[in-house]
């Protein structure tokens, strides 16, 4: 199936199809993000991202203190 055929299967559901679609699609595309954020995790491709986070709220923690 190419996606082409899915554009067009898809905008020949009825409502209540599409919503059932529209539910699922969401779950599987939540569920595949979750799955690269937390595979990117265990790979260290968020360390320098988060040290980038850390860095700016110690900084603004410091400055409101002031």
């Amino acid at each position: 199936m190419t996606l082409s055929d899915l554009i067009n299967a898809v905008s020949k559901l009825p409502p209540d199809q599409l919503a059932k679609f529209r539910d699922w699609f969401e779950t599987f595309d939540t569920a595949r993000f979750d799955q690269k954020i937390e595979s990117d995790a265990k790979a260290g491709k968020l360390d320098r991202l988060a040290e980038e986070a850390l860095k700016a709220h110690r900084q603004d923690a410091f400055t409101r203190r002031q």
